[in-house]
């Protein structure tokens, strides 16, 4: 089923939130302004659908139901903008449940689908700046996980107001509530993001160093220098998602972690490629040409905290490649 499919039994032309089929829009406007405007928003779009369903596929599904809608509706509105920020916020806070239940039944731990940049290392940046998503700019792979134990009220809330900085008012038209029950739900949403998230070191010039020391140790399999990076308490996490072999359970400590890094290396030799992965610094290990491994690091005080490993193939499918450009 579509996660856009209205199975609510809601009266014809309304979404389960009361999404307007027919919005105040466009009988003035061409189809070219209405292209221009969805596609300068479309990453900001794809970003808030993402923040709200923890899923890159679906989201675009959203966004793209989102401008279908805009191109039926025939009634004059103020910014098209506005007016598909609020139809795809909507629309994600509809499909959220259903994402949730498909996740319940994933394979061994769950990570986000990793949304990767090279162009802060001088690779290649994507073609189309439209098509970033505006979230993998403000919130970490540790944040995204985070999120997933909120309520969908409150995650909505989380990400509209603190990352996408929507006033409490507008809000609370998208989800249901009052301002203040809003104001409510973004309170308890970031109390559950500062305690389950370390405060990340946000200097790329940190994030650099430590990507690049990271780097040099992985490709070398060198175990003494991955532990001079890694935190005592560090952790890893590894998402298979069923489809190929990973750790069914976190791994904690530098010692072990560091072992772990290093035996990967070693197995298989991998091509290293230092990339900025959901707000954060990282790595994607290459093999023969394609993406095996999303590998997302969280910097506090200049060590790596915390290690996110992303080796289900369905998810690296929209790695990009820049080893392709730059052999």
């Amino acid at each position: 089923m579509s996660v856009i499919e209205d199975t609510s039994g809601a009266r014809p032309g309304m979404s389960q939130r009361g999404v307007p089929d027919r919005p105040s829009s466009v009988r003035q406007s061409s189809e070219a302004r209405l292209l221009q405007e969805y596609q300068q928003a479309r990453g900001r779009l794809v970003g808030i659908a993402h923040g709200i369903l923890g899923d890159l596929g679906e989201a675009e599904d959203v966004v793209q139901e989102a401008w279908l809608r805009l191109r039926r509706s025939t009634d004059p509105i103020g910014s098209v903008t506005g007016w598909l920020v609020v139809t795809t916020s909507r629309l994600a806070l509809d499909a959220v449940g259903s994402a949730r239940r498909r996740r319940e039944n994933y394979v061994g731990p769950w990570l986000p689908e990793p949304i990767v940049t090279f162009d802060h290392v001088g690779a290649p940046a994507p073609v189309d700046p439209a098509d970033r998503v505006t979230l993998a700019e403000s919130v970490s792979t540790a944040v995204l996980v985070v999120l997933e134990t909120l309520t969908p009220a409150e995650r909505t809330a989380f990400v509209l107001h603190d990352v996408f900085g929507l006033p409490f008012g507008e809000v609370a038209e998208i989800v249901g509530r009052t301002p203040a029950a809003v104001r409510q739900l973004a309170a308890r949403a970031r109390k559950h993001v500062r305690e389950g998230a370390p405060r990340a070191d946000t200097d790329p010039r940190r994030h650099r160093a430590v990507v690049d020391a990271f780097t040099t140790a992985l490709e070398n399999g060198d175990v003494e220098g991955l532990l001079r990076l890694l935190d005592p308490d560090v952790v890893l996490h590894s998402d298979g998602g069923g489809r190929v072999r990973a750790a069914r359970n976190p791994v904690h400590g530098a010692d072990r972690v560091a072992r772990f890094l290093a035996g990967i290396q070693r197995k298989r030799s991998y091509r290293l490629w230092p990339a900025r992965i959901n707000a954060g610094p990282g790595v994607v290990l290459d093999r023969d040409g394609r993406p095996v491994a999303a590998v997302s690091l969280t910097v506090v005080d200049g060590r790596v905290a915390r290690v996110d490993m992303v080796i289900n193939p369905d998810k690296l499918a929209r790695t990009g490649a820049p080893w392709k450009e730059n052999p």
